[in-house]
This record gives C-alpha cells, structure tokens and sequence, in this order.
C-alpha cells in the first residue's frame, strides 16, 4: 500500500498528532453532581453569534450527562494542569476530587486554575463519525493573561511560554 494512501486510524491519530492543540476539561452541573473529561478538540467556530465546538467520542461517559444539563463550560487548562488533564481522561475515578472549581453563571464548575473558561448553552449537535460535533453558544467567559498554555502535541504534553510567542 502507498503509505501516502494509509488512511487508518493509527496513521490518522499519528498525523493528527502533528497539530499541536491546546487541552481543554469540558465541565456541567447535573442532577448526580459535577461532569466533566478532558478534550483535545475544541475550537472557536464564529463571532458572530459566539459559537464554539468540540467533538465528544461517542463512548463517552460524561458527554451524555454534559448533554442532558443542556449548558456546560470550557475549561481551556494552564501550564500546570497536566496533572488535572490526565484525571480528567480516566474513566472510575472522582475527576473532582482535589480539584478547586467554583460555579459559573449557569452552575457550571470552572477550574480555579484553568487559563481561560467560556460557559456556554448547547447550541447544537451533528453526527461526526465516531464523534460528536458539539456547538455550544458562549454566554460568559474569562481569561488570566499570566498563565501559559498547556499543550499536546505528537502523543505527548508540551508547553509554550507567552514569551516564546511574542519573540516571532
């Protein structure tokens, strides 16, 4: 096979990794207490109105519940959130536990130390594949102008100081 026609998921994953993106935690209040898991797919999609999307796997324990409460908030996760990253991504554990957060405007927790957070209501949904596509309308957000980002790129975490940045 032309290794430029491999289209597998393995080769998909291995060149997808190659985009470097920032790591999210998507959080919601619901009936049975806080949800939330770590998400690598998230983007702005317009300015107006405000949109943003992700893209949940359909496997997903927590998007369903996320989904039910109907509103939820992006947690965009700082240089030293690796760690709450990582819990976020395991399935059995109490994700919370340990982890500060207080309440948005909708309920939802945001991260105390999370970089940035947008609280947003669910806009919409499509079929994505083995995903959801996700649209969630922005009604609140917030950003720390002194923290850096946290990062994965090529299977791995990665940092990129502010001051990297400004020196292009």
């Amino acid at each position: 096979m032309n290794e430029h026609a491999d289209v597998s998921p393995r080769r998909m994953r291995q060149i997808m990794g190659s985009f470097c993106s920032g790591i999210t935690i998507i959080t919601a209040a619901t009936d049975a207490g806080p949800a939330g898991f770590t998400c690598q797919s998230f983007t702005s999609l317009s300015l107006d109105p405000p949109l943003v999307t992700f893209n949940p796997s359909r496997t997903s324990t927590s998007w369903p519940r996320i989904q039910e409460a109907g509103s939820f908030c992006v947690n965009i996760l700082g240089i030293e959130q690796e760690h709450v990253s990582r819990t976020f991504a395991q399935t059995g554990v109490d994700r919370f536990a340990g982890v500060e957060h207080s309440p948005s405007d909708r309920g939802n927790p945001i991260l105390d130390a999370a970089l940035a957070w947008i609280d947003c209501t669910l806009h919409a949904e499509y079929e994505g594949g083995d995903h959801t596509i996700v649209v969630g309308e922005v009604k609140g957000m917030h950003a720390r102008e002194e923290v850096d980002p946290l990062v994965f790129f090529r299977g791995g975490y990665a940092t990129l100081h502010s001051s990297d940045a400004m020196a292009g």
